[in-house]
């Protein structure tokens, strides 16, 4: 049995397989350790991909040569694009997804990709030498030798399930928790904390009336997540939407008494943006009614995922409420549901690759850091894959900016500003949505996959097609007159004031409720109509947007002017006597990499950066 490789990645979850991938495309031999060889890939919450940020993050990964997209694409029986009435920063596809085609599909991609192999077995300590990570130890006393090691856990380290008052241990249900590994790295200097995550009970939906509920159909003509081949949905199944109401509320509530949240068993955070229903009926008391989403597990099952109801009281106080649901007066639960408290490690202890700073070569990613949903945790993993194979062969890091990328906002908060509840991505939280954009996600960073070698050749020329076959569309767009004879009908069709004379094609487009659908009777229209509803729609959005593009560009330009102000790694914070207090010790901590992230740092005055400035011979 070979027991030496360039990265071992422990745990199979979302993170994990991103992270074996990514190592392993770029050369490194890589061992992907799982405590079930059966579950690689599991969606433990709900089977659903994507959604407002997350699917930004997806369709990022796909672009730098990630496998989360197609995986997405090939096994989704649903697919929406949301918040399609706003401006198109705010456009985030999310699909559905076949939970059991899911995981099979992950695990057939990895089985396909050179350099991967697979170890069942738990990890229980991690080999350090000379404060450098040189491999594992599994508990059936194997050492697995390499030269870095990429942790992602999830909700694993010394995991406990809690149902009412019932407290089992186990990282998901019906499989046990992870134990060593959270004792030896505070052995090591670490600082750790608990988090908690819930999910919902799983439901029979044979046992359902949907008469009782409002259909939520997919869209009429579905997209995808995959700048690849990948085909889009030609048939897709609906979810749908019901509510809870007082009756279900005041059965809740019988079983309060019996929560571990509200007895304080769970000492952990839940995530704030995903609460359980239990929270929403006290943090929200005034509401008589919360929404709630039935979403199918898949095509061939007739288990349902009821989002929206995620909670730990007893088992009895779940039946007996979800009866009272709407469409669910004869529900039969497959399992109910259950929290789930775990270990993490605050990531201000990381670099922006994702290595820690106590130990070289060993790299956290996914909820280990404290974040929740399986897109943060792909993302994560995807980048200490690479950065570990990077660092491994002596090249340069890999690190995105907040300009770049969501996944660089994401490690650039972690990393910065920490985090002491289950950390989610939102839109709110990046200053450059508008060049962040899901539609535009290959134009910021197939290049940069390609330079990493991520992306294929035949892909690169196709991409470098699609560029210039944008590029060809906005010429011909901002060149070109149009005539009122041409555009006139159109224009009072939605609402737009007619035209009295010729202008150029780009100002009409311009107008807030004109898409290129008001030029088909104009002659532009034939020459553009040739290529892809994608590159016409990536066209129009740089013509109509152009302005608040390149406002963006120039305020993210001027940012890197202090984000590329790199501070030396050797310095000693706490000799730098003008500094405050506060920031020697939140420097000396977190260790920023340049002035931009330390300036970011919560606590961090302006003075304090002038300081470190001057220090710096700025």
């Amino acid at each position: 049995m070979k027991n030496s490789y360039d990265v071992i990645v422990v745990g199979a979850g979302h993170a994990g397989c991103e992270s074996a991938a990514a190592a392993a495309n770029m050369g490194s031999k890589v061992l992907l350790i799982t405590m079930n060889m059966q579950t690689i890939a599991q969606m433990s919450c709900n089977p659903a991909m994507g959604g407002i940020a997350k699917g930004q993050i997806v369709r990022e990964i796909d672009a730098l040569g990630g496998y989360s997209g197609i995986v997405s694409d090939s096994s989704a029986i649903q697919f929406r694009m949301l918040n399609l009435s706003k401006g198109p920063a705010m456009w985030s596809p999310r699909c559905q997804s076949d939970r059991m085609r899911f995981a099979e599909q992950w695990r057939l991609m990895l089985e396909n990709t050179p350099n991967v192999d697979f170890w069942q077995d738990m990890v229980s300590e991690i080999i350090v030498e000379n404060d450098k990570a040189v491999g594992v130890k599994t508990s059936l006393g194997i050492e697995f030798h390499s030269k870095a090691v990429v942790l992602t856990n999830g909700t694993f380290l010394n995991g406990v399930i809690h149902i009412g008052e019932k407290q089992l241990g186990g990282g998901r249900s019906g499989e046990k928790a992870s134990k060593g590994i959270t004792e030896q790295l505070i052995s090591l200097g670490f600082d750790s904390g608990r988090m908690k995550t819930g999910t919902p009970p799983r439901i029979d939906g044979r046992s359902l009336d949907y008469s009782f509920m409002e259909e939520q159909a997919g869209d009429e003509h579905p997209g995808k997540f995959s700048f690849t081949d990948t085909k889009p949905l030609t048939k897709q199944l609906s979810c749908w939407i019901t509510y809870t109401n007082d009756e279900v509320h005041d059965i809740l509530k019988t079983g309060f008494d019996q929560s571990p949240m509200y007895q304080g068993r769970i000492q952990g955070l839940g995530p704030r943006y995903c609460p359980s229903i239990e929270d929403k009926i006290t943090r929200f008391a005034e509401r008589n009614r919360h929404q709630l989403f039935i979403e199918p597990e898949g095509w061939n099952t007739v288990e349902i995922y009821l989002n929206g109801f995620s909670t730990s009281l007893p088992m009895e106080v779940q039946q007996k409420a979800l009866e009272k649901i709407p469409g669910f007066k004869n529900a039969k639960m497959f399992r109910p549901g259950y929290a789930i408290e775990y270990d993490y490690f605050p990531p201000t202890q990381l670099d922006l690759t994702l290595q820690t700073n106590k130990i070289e070569n060993l790299y956290f990613a996914g909820q280990i850091n404290g974040t929740t949903g399986y897109e943060e945790a792909a993302c994560q993993g995807f980048m200490a894959g690479i950065n570990s194979h990077l660092k491994i062969n002596s090249l340069p890091p890999f690190i995105l900016s907040r300009s770049d990328a969501y996944i660089g906002v994401l490690i650039d908060d972690l990393v910065t500003k920490g985090t002491d509840e289950p950390y989610r991505m939102f839109t709110s939280r990046a200053e450059y949505r508008i060049l962040l954009r899901q539609d535009n996600a290959d134009i910021r960073l197939t290049q940069k996959g390609f330079d990493l070698g991520l992306i294929s050749n035949e892909r690169y020329t196709a991409f470098q097609e699609k560029l210039a076959n944008i590029t060809t569309i906005v010429k011909a767009i901002k060149e070109t007159s149009v005539s009122p004879e041409e555009m006139n009908t159109n224009l009072e069709s939605v609402g737009s004031a007619p035209i009295v004379q010729k202008v150029k094609a780009a100002s009409v487009l311009s107008r807030p409720n004109v898409s290129l659908k008001e030029f088909a009777n104009a002659d532009v229209y034939a020459s553009i109509n040739v290529f892809s509803i994608e590159e016409q729609e990536q066209a129009e959005i740089d013509i109509k947007y152009s302005s608040y593009i390149q406002k963006e560009q120039d305020a993210a330009i001027k940012q890197s002017q202090t984000e590329n102000i790199k501070i030396r790694s050797d310095i000693d914070f706490k000799n730098i006597v003008s500094l405050s207090s506060e920031a020697k010790d939140k420097f000396s901590k977190i260790k920023p990499q340049t002035i931009g992230q330390a300036a970011r740092i919560s606590g961090i005055s302006p003075a304090d950066i002038s300081v470190l400035m001057i220090h710096l011979g700025r």
